[in-house]
């Protein structure tokens, strides 16, 4: 049994999508970060960046945080979305969600949609690498199906992400190739079901 520390974030979703795909039992602990129940002391035993997610595994009474460290745990525990034929290529992939995709598009949250108005400058400055980013995926899906060939933890990682393009003020029309892997990616149980795992009854954005 994974027990899950989550809070419906795409960080979170991640993880929660990635067990639901691996038909995986798990339980989820809500941990407010609205309500700074992050820094508790007892959750910071689990993730000592007091970040969400992080998860145990009771099986081996294994304790992981950080998203990506948790999806490699995973996907190696299981024998799956990692295959070693392609290895280093959803590394790769991974790795830009961890590093590029994730904070930027995050830093876009804040100054294009939760404080909209405060900076001019910070606004342009995410919005163009908001426009970076979605180029630079939607180039790797001209030329495959999914981000390293086949579905993978880099897919995984990624889609949560680009399910809050109406938060990057970014016209994912213009993107055609990111547009027809998201919408794939939209419609497979496991993402729907994971998407709202904690029974949000959110509705995954389209357009």
């Amino acid at each position: 049994m994974i027990e899950l520390f989550y809070w419906p974030t795409p960080n979170c979703r991640k993880i929660s999508i990635l067990l639901e795909e691996l038909n995986a039992p798990y339980k989820i602990v809500k941990i407010d970060i609205n309500k700074n129940e992050q820094f508790n002391t007892n959750f910071i035993k689990i993730s000592p960046t007091g970040k969400v997610p992080a998860i145990i595994d009771h099986s081996n009474n294994e304790k992981i945080f950080e998203s990506g460290a948790i999806l490699i745990y995973l996907a190696k525990k299981h024998k799956c979305f990692l295959e070693k034929k392609n290895y280093w290529r959803i590394i790769e992939w991974l790795t830009f969600q961890i590093s590029t995709v994730g904070p930027f598009l995050g830093q876009a949250h804040q100054f294009l949609h939760y404080n909209r108005g405060m900076s001019k400058y910070a606004e342009n400055k995410f919005i163009n690498y908001s426009k970076r980013i979605y180029t630079t995926l939607d180039d790797q899906l001209k030329k495959n199906e999914y981000l390293a060939k086949n579905y993978s933890i880099a897919d995984i990682a990624t889609w949560p992400w680009i399910a809050s393009h109406q938060r990057h003020k970014i016209n994912i029309v213009k993107y055609p190739n990111l547009l027809r892997w998201y919408k794939k990616i939209s419609k497979r149980p496991a993402v729907i079901k994971g998407y709202n795992a904690c029974g949000e009854n959110k509705e995954i954005p389209l357009s």
